[in-house]
């Protein structure tokens, strides 16, 4: 890695960040420095979006100071952060879908006179930032057209039509395709050329050995370490962040694999085409495929999101036709969405609600409910998947993304569940949260429960799973048993290359 950058560019000096019931952020302290690319890492509920935040000027710490390029602030506005140099993209996209490219590009700046825009000279600097990215983007699609991949080139794009300094990116791949991660490296190579300070952040460690010249560690808002990439382990990292040794990355088992529980046949629907795989009880089947290949809408259509145009679907040899997806739980088929903050949870109640939502039915009679067996549910659930949280009636939106997981997990198998569907069930998830999950897995199979899980991890996928079958724009290309598991064969088949 380059380290010929010297100079402090951001400074965080002993920040401080309570909310009730939690230390956010306690006495943090590090540097960055110029011009390189800096790895943030940290479970889920490390501090990790609290400094992010802090920094972007979005909240207030309660003590502490900000230094950027020398100077200290005790804190910032987003305003005055942008004026300062800061741009931050986060998970979730801020365009707009119903502006142009260059509407977003400069969202919130005038360029021109007092009282119009000079739309010429906006698209005159949105492809100068695009040719300086290496990218090529019709400057006049609106925004809500474009992929994934484009949507977050937009944002950095946004970044640059300022003064930006240091920019901060939060788990930029986690939604993208093999080829579109390495054009976004790409893009990341090309700013730090230009002098600009990344602040990246992700779960996946190979990003980080990649990229990153150095690397700050926090851990339940603390600050553990920050030192230079060259030289660091990947089990130091791990041992950093969860303060203990990680022996194993996938649990073994060894439960025995029964009969066929799920029998799908020449399914057709939601564009999938001709699809038949047999899911066996204590049984995971991976579905592996690149991005668009058809994998959750397989899962939408078995689950009843979607409805089928032809085909069949067996569950226990019994043909089923699911036109909803209450009807999937109550025949004892969970999903859990890939998506789980629209989907898979309900941010704005409180865990207990969340938990027993699905499963209200079961405890009430007539117009009463039994609160004893709900409350019951509730710790037994909480206790099972070890959710971290002061008390059961916390908002679920102000849990770590590892415990909103674990909610949305809890919600489903309330419910007696034999088939369960995990659709990417540890996307920006961190190493620590991502055992337990697996270990969870573990012990649903050695219930008798039978899981489908979809991963774009290849090694979670291998990993984890008895058999893998591979999709390629909606069909499948290929399927393979445990000893046959192969990489290369693995994504030649998501590519359509048959054998």
């Amino acid at each position: 890695m380059d380290n010929q950058h010297n100079d402090t560019i951001l400074k965080i000096e002993g920040v401080t960040k309570v909310y009730p019931g939690v230390c956010a952020l306690n006495d943090v302290s590090f540097e960055v420095k110029k011009g390189q690319v800096h790895a943030l890492m940290g479970e889920n509920g490390a501090g990790k979006s609290t400094l992010i935040k802090v920094i972007s000027g979005a909240i207030h710490p309660e003590k502490g100071s900000i230094w950027i390029d020398g100077k200290s602030y005790e804190h910032l506005t987003p305003a005055r952060a942008m004026e300062l140099g800061i741009g931050v993209i986060y998970q979730e996209f801020n365009n707009v879908p119903s502006l142009s490219v260059t509407q977003n590009v400069f969202l919130g700046k005038r360029v021109g006179g007092r009282f119009m825009f000079d739309l010429k000279e906006m698209r005159r600097r949105t492809k100068e930032i695009f040719e300086s990215l290496g990218v090529s983007i019709p400057v006049d699609a609106m925004v809500g057209n474009l992929s994934v991949a484009q949507q977050q080139i937009v944002e950095i794009a946004r970044a640059l039509s300022q003064n930006i300094k240091v920019l901060i990116m939060d788990e930029p791949s986690a939604t993208l395709a093999i080829a579109e991660v390495r054009r976004l490296f790409d893009i990341i190579l090309k700013l730090k050329k230009q002098g600009v300070t990344i602040i990246y952040i992700s779960h996946r460690m190979e990003e980080v050995f990649e990229l990153a010249d150095s690397i700050t560690i926090l851990r339940d808002g603390c600050h553990v370490k920050t030192c230079p990439m060259e030289g660091m382990t990947r089990k130091e990292i791990i041992r950093a962040m969860v303060g203990r040794e990680l022996v194993e990355d996938y649990p073994s088992r060894s439960t025995q694999i029964g009969p066929p529980v799920l029998e799908v046949e020449h399914l057709t629907g939601n564009g999938d085409t001709d699809i038949s795989l047999t899911l066996h009880k204590g049984e995971v089947l991976g579905l592996a495929g690149l991005v668009g290949a058809g994998r959750t809408e397989l899962a939408k259509v078995i689950y009843g999101v979607t409805h089928k145009e032809s085909g069949t679907i067996k569950l226990k040899s019994e043909p089923v036709d699911f036109r909803a997806p209450r009807d999937a739980l109550n025949a004892g088929v969970g999903y859990i969405s890939e998506n789980r903050k629209t989907e898979g949870v309900f941010l704005d109640f409180p865990i207990s609600w969340n938990i027993t939502i699905s499963a209200l039915r079961r405890y009430s009679k007539l117009s009463f409910t039994n609160k004893a067996a709900l409350e019951n549910v509730v710790k037994s659930m909480s206790d099972r998947f070890r959710i971290k949280a002061p008390t059961m009636e916390q908002l679920v939106r102000n849990l770590s993304g590892g415990n909103q997981q674990k909610v949305a997990l809890a919600k489903v198998l309330a419910l007696d569940t034999d088939v369960v569907i995990f659709d990417e069930p540890t996307r920006g998830i961190d190493v620590g949260v991502k055992q337990e999950i697996y270990q969870i897995i573990n012990e649903m199979v050695e219930r008798g429960i039978s899981i489908i899980m979809i991963s774009s991890e290849m090694e979670e996928l291998i990993g984890m799973s008895d058999r893998i079958v591979v999709l390629h724009e909606g069909r499948i290309t290929g399927e393979l048993e445990k000893k046959d598991f192969d990489q290369q064969k693995i994504l030649e088949y998501a590519s359509g290359i048959q054998h």
